[in-house]
């Protein structure tokens, strides 16, 4: 029996083709999916870009954001069996999500929200995993005190959006996003945030408010751009974690003098190097999901596009190309 899929195209790789991979057994810890619905990050756009200038041998399927439902389980299998429902960002080094059905880590995957529809739920786990190990696994947020404050630089992103309530909800922290527009400073407070200011001039529009430095800052783009700008807001002894990979060398002057600490936060770590704590993954997501269903945190889809083809990839992966996006975007199959 074959499954479907939208690959990049080996033969041109700036386009995407079908394909109808035949369906693979689950390993003993795997999940055999039936996906309902998958989101599109800048990783699948960045994967995608590296394909164009490197080239494939065979067709790569994208997507690290989805929503389904078990079909078949591995050996080692206990938390999960068929007909559960739900939610993972997968694995960087196996196929995707962009496919109708997926083999998946259980040990990184949670159950899907029960108050969320699968676009809804699809939103959610990459970026929550990414906001919720940069907050509280490399900032430690949780053990900052209530006069200390944190930057977060792309506040109505994916990873921004929840970012800001889940540091509301599980630290004492002041939370400050960065924001260009006024409906994106509007989605930040709406998510939480004590303060927004224009990321164009951080330091200027944060002296306005009688701010000098930041505690903590969570940098969600362009590490090089602001780096200069970070180093000089960073208190003596904070914390800067970033999930934007740097082009150029970054000065390291201002740290060294201030000891500040450089994090830097990659959500697929754990699942790339099978780390012991792998299992993590699928206790945070279960987390957030009960957050979610409990009201205490919101998914962050934007716009939902209908039906898994070419055409809707394509037009998902520039959605986020455009580089405007409040939130996420979701294709429903």
């Amino acid at each position: 029996m074959s499954i479907r899929a939208i690959a990049i195209n080996p033969e041109s790789p700036e386009n995407f083709t079908e394909i109808f991979p035949d369906t693979p057994a689950p390993g003993e810890y795997d999940l055999r999916v039936e996906v309902k619905a998958a989101s599109v990050n800048p990783v699948d756009t960045k994967v995608h870009k590296g394909a164009k200038k490197n080239g494939l041998e065979q067709p790569r399927i994208l997507g690290w954001d989805a929503s389904g439902v078990v079909l078949e389980v591995g050996s080692k299998v206990s938390n999960f069996k068929p007909g559960d429902k739900v939610f993972y960002a997968g694995d960087l080094t196996r196929p995707g999500s962009n496919s109708t059905e997926q083999l998946v880590d259980s040990r990184i995957t949670g159950h899907k929200p029960e108050s969320l529809d699968w676009a809804q739920s699809a939103a959610i786990p990459l970026t929550a995993l990414t906001a919720w190990e940069g907050l509280f696994e490399r900032l430690n947020l949780e053990s900052a005190t209530e006069d200390q404050t944190l930057l977060i630089v792309g506040g109505a992103g994916g990873v921004g959006s929840l970012a800001i309530p889940l540091a509301k909800l599980r630290s004492k922290v002041k939370i400050i996003a960065t924001a260009s527009r006024e409906d994106s400073a509007q989605w930040c407070r709406d998510r939480g945030a004590d303060l927004v200011i224009n990321y164009k001039d951080m330091i200027g529009e944060l002296e306005k408010q009688g701010i000098k430095q930041v505690d903590y800052i969570f940098c969600l783009n362009d590490t090089d751009g602001h780096w200069e700008t970070m180093a000089k807001l960073i208190a003596p002894q904070g914390h800067i974690c970033t999930i934007v990979e740097n082009e150029h060398p970054l000065s390291m002057d201002q740290l060294k003098l201030k000891s500040a600490a450089l994090h830097f936060e990659l959500m697929y770590t754990r699942s790339m190097f099978n780390t012991p704590d792998m299992a993590r993954q699928g206790e945070i997501l279960d987390a957030v999901s009960a957050l979610l269903d409990e009201g205490k945190l919101q998914t962050t889809l934007s716009e939902t596009l209908h039906g898994l083809s070419v055409e809707t990839l394509t037009a998902a992966h520039q959605r986020v190309l455009e580089g405007h996006m409040r939130g996420k975007v979701v294709m429903v199959y």
